[in-house]
Order: structure tokens, then sequence, then C-alpha cells
């Protein structure tokens, strides 16, 4: 994001705020409600949609970023909203400590990432929102919310959209540090992979398939990262890698973080980019749809059809799975959950209209549209997709009376 045009991480979206503010702490969030007008919260602006936007107050949570203090026998840390996980990473690991996930992201906020249902990998892996025990939050009435799981607003308050008041602090469960192996195998054919999806997504505990089209029936890259020293043993016998490779074609491999199956430190290894390194090829577009695991085989193989459409607006597709989890508006409610997402070329009208057939292809499979990214889909389709829709809208018309927290992506929750 920068600061001085108000643009998101892709530029796509420019912010029409008022003013920005940069809060440090619980105290100074509750004086910006102090004053009328709309009210948003930003992160680190890695959205794609427009979420965050507002003609009114922008709240920076770039301030918000109390020391982590880990609780060793409660096995969690606390944080400020606006930390980025690589910056608690490399905190926790000082002290023992680790994540059970990373995005593929180091750069994202805490807070912005659960409040999107942002994911890593891994078929026993939940959610970045599904680590989060507790949280803290101010209500457009100045109202300060502490709540923990179990609580009965919990599993609205995870992923809550910015919906129900600005997030300052989060407490998320952690283990023990550990040691991870990254490899790469490339060219697995797609139907292999399809015949086979349990086992190439089961081969390691985080599993990432990457697909560019140009040739639609391989997966040109499979990134595994596991927690021993066995390598992988994947259907088809695709051959490892045989130097460090970037998931895009013919781009540098030097932003990515160590392949070759070395054992490093899981902050090293479970996102696919460098904290030191800027990810990006360039400019870009992202959408995401999560499909329930059952739906998966047959989801993929509906993409295939859309190949000749999606190939010449794509950089990469991106498939990866988590565990279900019970959190209201999380991509994986109710079930486990694959993620089919994109990295677009920068030609917004173009793929939003591709992106409109994706949608269209997989509603059959109760495809969710990742919060922070692409997607056309209207109220009553969200509706459908999240059966918790109605009794989170309720809950955010109770903590936000005057709507000071809506806005037009938020509409929805005025028709729901």
């Amino acid at each position: 994001m920068s600061d001085t045009e108000l643009v998101n991480w892709a530029g796509n979206v420019r912010f029409r705020a008022s003013r920005i503010v940069s809060p440090t702490s619980m105290d100074e969030v509750r004086d910006v409600f102090a004053s009328p007008g709309p009210v948003r919260a930003l992160g680190t602006g890695h959205s794609f949609s427009l979420i965050a936007d507002t003609d009114g107050t922008l709240v920076s949570t770039a301030g918000l970023t109390a020391a982590p203090t880990v609780d060793a026998e409660a096995r969690t840390v606390t944080v400020g909203a606006g930390t980025r996980y690589g910056h608690l990473a490399q905190a926790l690991e000082s002290e023992g400590w680790a994540l059970s996930n990373l995005a593929s992201l180091p750069h994202i906020s805490v807070a912005g990432a659960v409040a999107t249902g942002t994911h890593g990998s891994g078929d026993g892996v939940g959610t970045l929102s599904s680590a989060v025990a507790a949280l803290e939050l101010v209500t457009p009435g100045g109202e300060v919310l502490r709540l923990r799981r179990g609580d009965a607003a919990f599993d609205a308050a995870v992923v809550s959209l910015g919906a129900l008041g600005i997030v300052t602090s989060l407490t998320l469960d952690i283990e023990p540090s550990f040691e991870v192996r990254q490899r790469v195998y490339e060219r697995l054919p797609l139907e292999t992979a399809l015949a086979h999806l349990d086992a190439v997504t089961g081969a390691a505990y985080s599993v990432s398939l990457f697909l560019r089209w140009a040739d639609p029936d391989v997966v040109d890259q499979v990134w595994t990262k596991s927690r021993d020293a066995d390598a992988p043993e994947l259907p088809g016998a695709p051959a490892a890698a045989a130097g460090p490779v970037h998931m895009l074609d013919g781009v540098s491999p030097a932003a990515c973080t160590p392949q070759l199956g070395e054992p490093g430190r899981w902050l090293d290894r479970l996102p696919h980019f460098r904290l030191s390194h800027t990810p990006s090829a360039g400019a870009e577009l992202q959408s995401e749809h999560l499909v329930p695991r059952r739906h998966a085989v047959a989801a993929i193989r509906a993409l295939r059809g859309l190949a000749d459409r999606i190939a010449p607006l794509i950089q990469v597709t991106e498939v990866r799975t988590m565990r279900a989890d019970g959190l209201w508006l999380s991509p994986a409610y109710g079930t486990d959950a694959v993620g089919l997402h994109f990295t677009w070329k920068p030609d917004q009208p173009a793929v939003e209209a591709v992106v409109a057939e994706i949608e269209a292809a997989l509603a059959p499979f109760s495809a969710r549209p990742h919060w922070g990214k692409l997607s056309t889909l209207d109220a009553r389709q969200r509706a459908e997709l999240w059966p918790r829709l109605g009794d989170f809208a309720a809950l955010a018309r109770e903590l936000d009376p005057e709507r000071r927290l809506r806005n037009p992506y938020l509409s929805f929750l005025d028709e729901v």
C-alpha cells in the first residue's frame, strides 16, 4: 500500500478516504469512533476487492503492532492486529515457538488475513483464522469486546470482514518450533493428479499445485512442504526440479523460499516467498474460489473446460487444501475445502468477465469466493454459500446500528 497515493498493493484499488489515521493503541481506536462518519480498517492492502474502501476515515492498523506476548502454558501468542506474519514468525522462532501454518506471503497483516479468511495449505491444517483463540475489537459505539473461543459471538467475530468493529489484537494458537523440507516436482499429468488427488495433497504437511494452462492437461509444478525427512511419494512419479524454481514461467526464483529438500525453519519454508523480497513479478489481479473437498475433482475438471478462456489472461493457478472449521464466514465453514486461486494479468475488465464465467461453471460445486479477491456474486448467491450469513448480518446491525462500518462492498449485508 502507498500512503501517499492511497492505493492497494496491486494498484487496482484507489481508496476514496477523506482522511487516513494510524492509531497505535486501543484508546486511539476508540477516539476515531468519537468523530462522526464512515470508518473502515485497512491492513497491508493486499486485498484485490473493495472490502476496505471508504469515503470516510480509513484506519490503518500499521501502528497496532504491540510486541508479541507468549503464554507458554496456554500455547498461545497475543499480538497487535497490524503485525505482519513474517515479523510475528521471527519473534516466535526466537522463543522456540511456531504457528501451524502461513500463507504464501509472509508480508500480510494478522488481522487483515484473519478477517478475510486467508489461508495456507495442508489437508490437516485450518485457515489462518482457525488459529485464533481470542481477539479484542472496538465497536463503533466505543465498546471494547474481548471474545474467546467458545464465547457466543466468537465464531462470527473472527472472519468479520471489518463489519463488527476495529480489531486491535488477536491471540493465536502456537506449537513448538519445527523444521520443514520443501521440494518442487514438475509436469504431473492433470488426470493423474485428479485420479489420485487425496494422495497428491496428502503427500506432505502442505502441498500446492500450480497450473499455467499453456498445456491444460499438465500440472506444471507441485510444491511439497514436509515435516519429516522422507521425500513425498507422488502418483505418476513427476520429476523433481533440478534447481530452485518460481511458479511463474521465466521468473527468477530469488524471491522464493528455499527448495531442493534441505531442512530449515518453518518460517523459511511454509510461505512461498521470502519476507526480505518483493514477491510479485509485477502488477497482478487475484481471484479465488473455494469448493468443498468432495467437489474438488469435478470443479477442477470444470476449469479445464474453460482453459481456452483462462490461458490468455492467467499468470498461474494454485490449488490448495484446508481443514474444516466452524467460523461463520470462513471459506472452510462446515467442510474441508480446496482453494482454486488465480493470479491474473492486470486487465480488470477482461479478468472480471472470465471470473464471472468461472463462477458460473463452479456454481454447481458450492464455490465460495475469497472475501479479499475479485468476485461477481450478489447477496443472494453469497447467502446460499454461507448459511450463517443472515445471523452475521444481524450481529453487524446490533454492533453497528448506524452502519458506520458499511461500504458498497458490504451492501449485501443489508439484503440478507
